[in-house]
């Protein structure tokens, strides 16, 4: 299974690099967590684009949006001592994905490479 974080979705709205890579991602089925995609709304309308248009296409690749759990927001917060550069979005990504056993896709480097994580520029 696919978790996308917002920095993915956002390179394929844009058509940044790794656009390819997150289009192979939907294609085979992907999850973005309930954070990540307030995040990619709020980037969105950020950058002055039409976040109705965006969010229906997303949607119609049969992305699924995740709820954030309880369980996830305490691994979040319990992963903060560790990481407590990534922003909380950043870290509940990574919890749903520890929940779903996903590989989680990301654009930021800051996360590095280890499993379950792959970057995808």
């Amino acid at each position: 299974m696919n978790l996308l974080d917002s920095s993915a979705l956002l390179a394929y709205l844009l058509d940044e690099p790794g656009a390819d890579v997150v289009t192979d991602c939907l294609a085979a089925g992907s999850r973005v967590s309930a954070a990540n995609w307030s995040e990619v709304a709020q980037k969105s309308r950020a950058a002055g684009r039409n976040w109705e248009f965006a969010r229906r296409l997303l949607l119609a690749q049969n992305l699924v949006v995740e709820p954030v759990t309880a369980d996830d927001a305490e691994r979040a917060a319990a992963t903060w001592i560790s990481r407590p550069s990534l922003s909380l979005a950043d870290r509940l990504c990574l919890a749903s994905g520890e929940r779903l056993a996903a590989t989680v896709w990301t654009a930021d480097r800051e996360w590095g490479a280890v499993e379950p994580v792959r970057q995808i520029r």
